[in-house]
C-alpha cells in the first residue's frame, strides 16, 4: 500500500505539471464564480487541517512534514490547484536548503522541483535516493518521467527497467511504454499496456487514469481517432477534474475542430493557465465570440506577462501555442518554442515548434528538430504532416 501511494503521488505530480504556478485569477465580472472552495466536512480537508495544526505547533517533526506535503500534493491533484505544490514547499521548509536532507524529503523535494520543470536538481536528488535506495519505486518513476521529457529515452528505459523489479506490472510496462512511443515503437507499446490494462481492471482507479490518458495520446499520435476518444472518455469519467487529462482531450477536440465541446469541457476550470489558452483556441474556432476571445486574450496576455516578470518559463509552450494561434505572432512564438525546446522535447513540443517555423516562414529554426524526428523515429501524424509541409512535400 506504502508503494502504491507513493506511486501516485509520482504520477501526480507529474501530470499536473503543465499547471502548475497559474497566476491569480481576476474575474471580468462580479457573477463570475472566484472559486469553489472544499465542503467544511470532507474528510480529506479535515485531515489536512489537523496536520498542519500539528505541524504549526511542531515544524520540524520530519514525519510530520513530510505527510502534511504528501497530503498538500494529493490536495493540488485531486482538486487541480497548483498552490497546494507550494504549500507543500513550505511544510518541508526546514529541510529544503539542504544539500541532503533526510530521504523522505529529498524524494518530496525531487518530485516538486520536476513539477517546476527544474530538471537537474531534481535529477540531483533523485539520483542520490537511488544509489542509497534502490528499490524506491516513486524515485525511479520520477526519474524515468524526467528523463523522457528531456528526451533522454536511453536513460529513461533504463531507470524503466528498473521498476519491473520492484512493483507492479502495469506501473513498469507503462513507464515503459511512455518511452516506447516516443522512440519508433508506439504501435507495440500501445498493443502491449492495452492488454496489460485489461488483464489488472481492479487496479487503481488514479493508475487507470495515467494509463488510459498515455493510452489516448498513443492512439491520437498513430492516427486512431476513434481509440483516443473512447479513452479519453473513459478515463475522463474516473476523474473528471484532472487538469491534464482535461487539457489532452481538449487539444484532441481543437484539432477535430470541436470548439463548443471544449468549450463547455474548460469553462469551469479557467482559473488553470493551460485550460484558459484551451479556451481562447476554441473561441478562436467560433464564430461570433469576439468579445469573449478578446476577453480570454486580455486576461491570458497578464498572466504570461507575470509569469515572465517572476521568471516562471513552465509555460513556454503554453505561450508559444498563445502567441502563434491566438495573437498570430509566429516569430515570437517560435522563439519561446525554441527555449522550450531547450528543457522539454515532448510531442507537443515538437509540435508547437515546427508549426511556429512553418508559420514563421524559417525552416532552419525546424532544421534539429527534424533531424531529433529521424534519428528518434518519431511516430504522431501531425509531426509528420508539418515535416513534409517544412521539408516542401505535400
Amino acid at each position: 500500500m506504502l508503494i502504491r501511494s507513493a506511486l501516485i503521488a509520482a504520477v501526480a505530480c507529474a501530470l499536473l505539471a503543465p499547471a502548475a504556478h497559474a497566476a491569480p485569477y481576476i474575474p471580468a465580472k462580479g457573477s463570475d464564480v472566484v472559486e469553489r472552495l472544499p465542503r467544511r466536512n470532507d474528510p480529506a480537508q479535515l485531515e489536512l487541517q489537523r496536520l498542519r495544526k500539528q505541524l504549526a505547533a511542531n515544524p520540524t517533526d520530519v514525519t510530520l512534514a513530510t505527510s502534511v506535503a504528501q497530503h498538500h500534493i494529493a490536495t493540488a491533484r485531486s482538486q487541480t490547484d497548483p498552490r497546494y505544490l507550494g504549500y507543500a514547499q513550505a511544510a518541508l521548509a526546514p529541510w529544503w536548503s539542504l544539500a541532503a536532507p533526510p530521504s523522505a524529503v529529498r524524494l518530496l523535494r525531487a518530485t516538486l522541483l520536476q513539477s517546476t520543470h527544474h530538471f537537474p536538481e531534481a535529477m540531483r536528488d533523485l539520483d542520490a535516493i537511488v544509489a542509497a535506495d534502490p528499490q524506491n519505486v516513486q524515485a525511479w518513476l520520477t526519474r524515468a518521467t524526467v528523463q523522457t521529457v528531456r528526451g533522454d529515452y536511453q536513460a529513461a528505459t533504463a531507470s524503466c527497467a528498473r521498476l519491473s523489479s520492484i512493483t507492479e506490472q502495469l506501473v513498469s510496462l507503462t513507464c515503459i511504454a511512455s518511452v516506447g512511443a516516443m522512440t519508433g515503437r508506439a504501435g507495440a507499446s500501445e498493443a502491449l499496456l492495452d492488454t496489460t490494462l485489461a488483464r489488472n481492471a481492479d487496479a487503481d482507479p488514479e493508475l487507470q487514469v495515467w494509463v488510459l490518458t498515455l493510452l489516448a495520446e498513443i492512439a491520437e499520435r498513430r492516427g486512431n481517432g476513434a481509440a483516443a476518444e473512447a479513452r479519453y472518455k473513459k478515463a475522463l469519467a474516473m476523474s473528471p477534474q484532472d487538469s491534464y487529462l482535461v487539457g489532452a482531450y481538449a487539444d484532441f477536440l481543437l484539432d477535430q475542430k470541436r470548439p463548443a465541446e471544449v468549450i463547455a469541457l474548460v469553462k469551469d476550470q479557467r482559473r488553470i493557465d493551460g485550460l484558459l489558452l484551451r479556451y481562447a483556441l476554441a473561441l478562436k474556432q467560433t464564430p461570433g465570440s469576439n468579445e469573449a476571445l478578446r476577453t480570454a486574450d486580455a486576461e491570458l496576455a497578464a498572466r504570461f506577462s507575470a509569469a515572465m516578470q517572476r521568471g516562471d518559463t513552465v509555460h513556454q509552450r503554453e505561450q508559444a501555442r498563445y502567441e502563434l494561434h491566438v495573437r498570430g505572432d509566429a516569430a515570437t512564438a517560435l522563439t519561446l518554442a525554441q527555449k522550450n525546446w531547450e528543457v522539454q522535447k515532448e510531442s507537443a513540443d515538437i509540435r508547437v515548434l515546427l508549426e511556429a517555423a512553418f508559420k514563421a516562414g524559417n525552416k532552419a529554426a525546424a532544421a534539429p528538430v527534424l533531424d531529433w524526428i529521424a534519428n528518434n523515429r518519431t511516430e504522431d501524424v501531425v509531426v509528420a504532416r508539418l515535416s513534409r509541409q517544412l521539408k516542401g512535400g505535400a
